[in-house]
């Protein structure tokens, strides 16, 4: 026999409060008691109640879903930024659906799928799009967020970290060293943030009276790192400093630098990276790095993405935020005096 769906009259009834009540309790950012809270939730738990949210959306025209499209869960640091977001979001009563847009894939497709899905806004994280595919996602009148990339667009909100500033202080920072053969390690190629996070590096060289030593690309992957770090080192002449444009790739150059090259990280070379990912601080790795402000960058897009949703915000905004050093021990100690920090 089939069993009778419980409905939330029947919670309401139990827990002898309103319908309306039940319908508050489930929705995180609806005002209830806690009192009244608990005891709905007693009730749907013991009639083993759960809410139709497919059907609420119909009713409120509100899917309560946020699209968050990524090119790759490779690097821990969007990991870690993912994480924080989807906690974020979860508090306020939204579900995500991760969308993956990885290089050379059509952008279109992804932006078909996304529009499919009937989100109420869109959070780009780390993905790098052109001027024409972001008026195309902007026409679709869907709320968008980038974070951690630039596009030039005005019809887009954007947060990100001064990545120009932190390549300056990175390249400073190894002049003080006393270095004279610094390399970059780029990540990709038309990424907004591998671009400024060079040209933040090669001003501080010229700065110091120092020039770009050699230059490879390692697409902010590690294996791409492992092999561009070989060819680095595989000159005749090698760097004694390396500037990579995240930490994914600083670990995977010190792994080979002292694994195949038998070179002492900071004896021989000095390393930086870009991020300061949670694993960049291990004993093993020690890495001297720049520092994203994660939980200020999380917070403001998801806040500004919040408020376009529900209309307070109506205006485009672009948010950088200063990058602070951690000097580690995968740099030697300096010459003479580093630059201070945060990074403004």
């Amino acid at each position: 026999m089939k069993r009778k769906s419980v409905t939330s009259r029947d919670v309401a009834r139990l827990a002898g409060v309103s319908q309306s009540a039940v319908s508050r309790s489930f929705s995180p950012t609806a005002k209830v008691s806690e009192k009244t809270r608990k005891k709905v939730m007693e009730a749907a738990r013991e009639l083993g109640y759960r809410p139709n949210t497919i059907a609420r959306s119909l009713i409120t025209r509100s899917s309560r879903t946020i699209a968050v499209v990524t090119y790759s869960l490779e690097n821990p640091f969007y990991s870690f930024v993912l994480e924080k977001a989807s906690r974020f979001f979860q508090e306020q009563g939204y579900h995500l659906l991760l969308f993956f847009a990885p290089p050379g894939r059509d952008f279109d497709a992804v932006i078909d799928d996304i529009i499919k899905s009937q989100v109420e806004g869109v959070l780009m994280l780390a993905i790098t799009i052109d001027s024409s595919q972001a008026k195309a996602v902007a026409d679709f009148d869907i709320p968008v967020v980038i974070i951690n990339r630039t596009v030039n667009h005005a019809g887009i909100s954007q947060v990100g970290s001064d990545n120009y500033r932190g390549g300056y202080w990175a390249a400073s920072h190894l002049a003080t060293l006393g270095l004279s053969r610094i390399a970059f390690l780029a990540g990709l190629v038309d990424s907004s943030t591998s671009g400024q996070r060079q040209e933040g590096f090669f001003d501080g060289l010229e700065e110091h009276g120092l020039t770009c030593h050699a230059m490879d690309v390692g697409n902010y992957r590690y294996d791409d790192a492992c092999f561009a770090t070989r060819r680095l080192f595989s000159a005749h002449v090698v760097p004694d400093g390396i500037f990579a444009a995240n930490d994914l790739m600083a670990i995977a150059a010190m792994e080979i630098i002292r694994h195949e090259f038998n070179l002492s990280v900071p004896d021989d070379v000095s390393v930086i990276g870009f991020d300061d990912m949670p694993m960049a601080a291990w004993p093993s790795h020690s890495l001297t790095t720049l520092r994203q402000p994660v939980d200020e960058m999380i917070m403001k897009a998801t806040e500004l993405l919040l408020a376009q949703i529900h209309g307070s915000q109506t205006e485009p905004q672009y948010i950088k935020l200063p990058v602070a050093p951690m000097v580690r021990r995968s740099t030697r100690r300096p010459a003479r005096r580093s630059p201070p920090g945060p990074v403004a």
